[in-house]
Formats: structure tokens, sequence, C-alpha cells
């Protein structure tokens, strides 16, 4: 090599030379380099200067360089690489298993085309995005925007979540949280240690018996009729487990649709209180109303610390609205205060300010009217488009509020057998089964009415739906 050549040309030699060695194996020296390869002095320290920035030697001042370990991917691109052996891993995760069967679609992404009718958000249709880009963009504008928040979320959103509660709820009383289920997982792993029993609806919200079991918790079915939680089953329950915390929506249930009536109100939370049990009520459909009023949250006349609710954004805004909250009073509260700031500190500024200026906003209570009515209309679409579609089913309600209609499947048929057979038609359903903590008495499909594009579309994916189970070779009956 003359005088001429370049670090490039070196670095080019050296990688050759460093390619034959054994990881750890000395270079040459930089007086060795500079006499075998005639260059000089800077160009031999630009060579192994950009060999080093690429992993290729390692420098060790006063005793040399080295050629480096080679990384899997230099030697899978080789051809050298053996599968990585995690094997021990299943012994070291033993008891630590975080269940997702009944939230993750066993049938995969639908394909394009596909009708959606297992949502659980409304359509973008529906959605007050306009208010929320301009409330994120007056929100980053704010000089504090990109500050740390306060770990109990702002004051005045608190403040705002409280008056929404109503009773008498404080701003103290009050946990922001980084959406519904971020509040339950918090909830559950702050109130019940690990191999306890909770005690849940029969049906129930999937994603609520996923974080029950994420927590260590034993799920404990208590029936459901037309009136919500039967409190004498409930007391029994108690009695049986001996279990201290109950999980349950009051409101407009997922996925049934059942409103718990007044009397029954009152007798869930004597129960709970006498057993010295917790009542996590989760208030998801709390703006979901189909244009009539909406019972009173259970914890707004809680005045024993017996209710923990939660509630959040996420429904009647925008599936990216992260943002709900924790209520409570007494130790609890304090006990989930230090859950989620071991969790994460705080939730990003930013989207609370955007949730405040949203809630704030006189556009809100208009955007939650025309939801509700364009939801009611959908609902009756969908109900009669079933009732002519599936003979011999038999649907519960009508819903006075939230996305779904509960729909029971005529005898012989199986939910996710139907479930598949839709997938292929063009329209997907959610299965029954996948709502109850145990084995379900009948098959039953969650179908959803506020995920699709319009009125058609329900029609449609109703028809569909109907030519699905006429596949199945199912006479009404």
């Amino acid at each position: 090599m003359n005088d001429s050549s370049t670090s490039v040309e070196l670095a080019d030699r050296l990688r050759a030379l460093v390619s034959r060695l054994s990881p750890g194996d000395r270079l040459p020296s930089s007086r060795e380099l500079i006499k075998e390869y005639r260059v000089g002095p800077a160009t031999v320290a630009r060579a192994i200067a950009a060999l080093a920035a690429e992993g290729v030697v390692v420098t060790r001042p006063g005793s040399g360089t080295y050629a480096a370990q080679r990384t899997r991917l230099d030697r899978e691109l080789d051809g050298e690489a053996d599968a990585a052996d995690t094997d021990w891993q299943t012994v070291a995760l033993t008891d630590r298993a975080v269940d997702t069967h009944l939230i993750a679609d066993p049938l995969g992404p639908p394909p394009a085309g596909t009708i959606t009718l297992d949502g659980g958000y409304v359509h973008r249709s529906l959605q007050p995005t306009r208010a929320l880009s301009a409330a994120l963009a007056r929100a980053a504008r704010r000089p504090d925007a990109w500050d740390r928040a306060p770990a109990g979320g702002l004051t005045a959103l608190r403040t705002v979540f409280a008056r929404i509660v109503g009773g008498s709820v404080t701003p103290d009383d009050v946990l922001v949280t980084a959406g519904g289920q971020s509040a339950l997982s918090i909830a559950f792993r702050a109130i019940a240690g690990p191999g306890s029993p909770v005690l849940v609806e029969s049906p129930t919200y999937p994603r609520a018996l996923a974080a029950a079991r994420a927590a260590g918790l034993r799920p404990v079915p208590v029936p459901l009729d037309a009136d919500g939680l039967r409190p004498d089953m409930l007391a029994d329950a108690f009695a049986m487990t001996g279990a201290r915390l109950l999980y349950c929506q009051p409101t407009f249930q997922n996925p049934t649709g059942t409103v718990l009536t007044p009397e029954r109100r009152r007798q869930i939370l004597d129960v709970a209180r006498a057993s010295g049990a917790f009542v996590l009520e989760d208030d998801f459909a709390r703006h979901l109303g189909h244009g009539r009023a909406v019972p009173r949250p259970l914890v707004a006349d809680d005045r024993d610390g017996t209710v923990v609710h939660v509630t959040s954004l996420t429904k009647p805004a925008a599936p990216s609205l992260r943002i709900g909250t924790l209520v409570a009073r007494g130790p609890v509260m304090e006990r989930m205060r230090a859950v989620r700031l071991v969790d994460d500190f705080f939730v990003t500024r930013p989207l609370q300010e955007a949730a405040l200026e949203v809630l704030s906003s006189p556009s809100w209570d208009r955007h939650v009217r025309s939801l509700g009515t364009a939801l009611r209309e959908r609902s009756a679409v969908l109900a009669a488009a079933l009732t002519q579609e599936l003979p011999g089913a038999t649907l519960a309600g009508p819903p006075t509020g939230g996305l779904h209609l509960w729909v029971r499947l005529p005898p012989g048929v199986d939910d996710t057998v139907l479930t598949a057979a839709a997938r292929q038609r063009g329209v997907a359903v959610s299965a029954g089964s996948r709502y109850f903590a145990t084995e379900p008495p009948a098959a039953h499909l969650r179908i959803g009415f506020a995920a699709t594009a319009d009125h058609a579309e329900l029609t449609e994916g109703a028809r569909r739906l109907g030519a699905a189970l006429a596949g199945l070779g199912t006479t009404a009956a």
C-alpha cells in the first residue's frame, strides 16, 4: 500500500483481517500497521476509530486493539448462528402467566371489507375529532405543557371528574389514570392479594377478567338477571368464598346492557358492607346513555368508602384519549396512588390538558347528546335487522345505553363456530363464551352497533350473520 492509500482502504483491509481472528485476539500494533501497510499514523488512527464505531474492534488504551465479540446478527448473516435456547425461561416464569385468550381475537385481524360488529369504540364519524384536535393543539401550546404533571393528576381535571361523579366526591378523592383498563389493573392489584377470590358478574367484561387474573386473583361468577346482579346470590358468594372484592358494571352492563335497579343498588352496597368488602364499580358507559337520564354512580351515594369507582373517556370520545379515573376514599386510595406511582409516575400532561379542554367546553355536552341519539338509532336498526335475520335467537333489552346487543342463540348453535363462519362471510361479531368466568349456561353473541360507518352497514352485517347461521344448517327453534 503506497502513501496515497486512504483510511477507508486500510479499514477494509483490517476488517478482512478481523474476520479471520477469534474474538479477543489482538490486532497488530499501530507501529506494525504503519510499517506493514506503509501509511501514516493519522491514517491508522482513523481506520481503527471507524472499526471501533462499527463494533468490529475494541480498543484498550495502553494495551492495544482487539477483535470484538461477534454479534448474533453478524453470525446470522454468515449463516453461523444457532437458534436461541430460551427454554430456561419456562422455569423462571412459572406462575407468572398473563392470560390474554379472552381479549385476543382467536381469528386474527379481520380482512379488508369486514363489517365490524365486534368493536368496543365508536366509529370515527361519531367521535368529536375536531374538538379533540383543537384541544390537543391548545394544550400543546401552553408554556408548562411538557412539565411533569402531579402524580394524582391535574387538580382542574380531577375537579371536573369529581363534578361528573357527583355526591360528596371531592377532587382529593380522584386519581387520574391512563384509561379505564389501567385503572382496573391498579385497583385489582391494590385491593386484593394474589390468590384471593374476586366476585364478578356473569357474564362480564373480558378485559376485567384478564386484569384480575394478571393480578393473581381468582374470578368467581355471580349470576345476573334482567334487573342486574342478584343480591341473594351475591351474599351467598361472599359467605362461601370469603371474598373482599366485587367487580361490577351497574349501568349499561357489558355485555348484557342491563341497568341495576335502584333497590338492588342499595342491596348490593348493604351486602358488601356487611361482608367487609369493596365494590369496584366500572362506570365505563357514564356518557353512553341513549337519550335518557343515566343513574347516579354507586360511589355518589357511598359514605363509607365501600365503592371504588372507575370511569374513562375512551368510549364516548376516542380510543386514544387514554384518560380515566379512580374515585375512592380512605386508605385504599393511598394504596392505589402508590401503585400507579410505581407503575408510571403520572399520566402525560398534554393528554390531561387536552382532556380538560374537551370536558370544559360546551361542545362536550352537545357531543354527548348527539352521540346518545345516534347510538339509540343504531341500536334500533340493528335489533330490527337481527330479529329478521336470526330466527330462533333472543335479544336482551333493548338497552337504554351502551354500545352492544346481547343475543342468545338458538339451541344447538356453537357461538365460536358461528363467529368463525360469520368472519368468512365478512362480518365480525364476539363469541359470548369470552364473557364468562366459567362455563356459559347458553350460547350468546355480543353484537356492537357503534363501530360501523352507518345504518346500511348494520343491516348488511345482520344479513351476513344470518347467512352464516343458515349455513350451519340450524333451524329456528
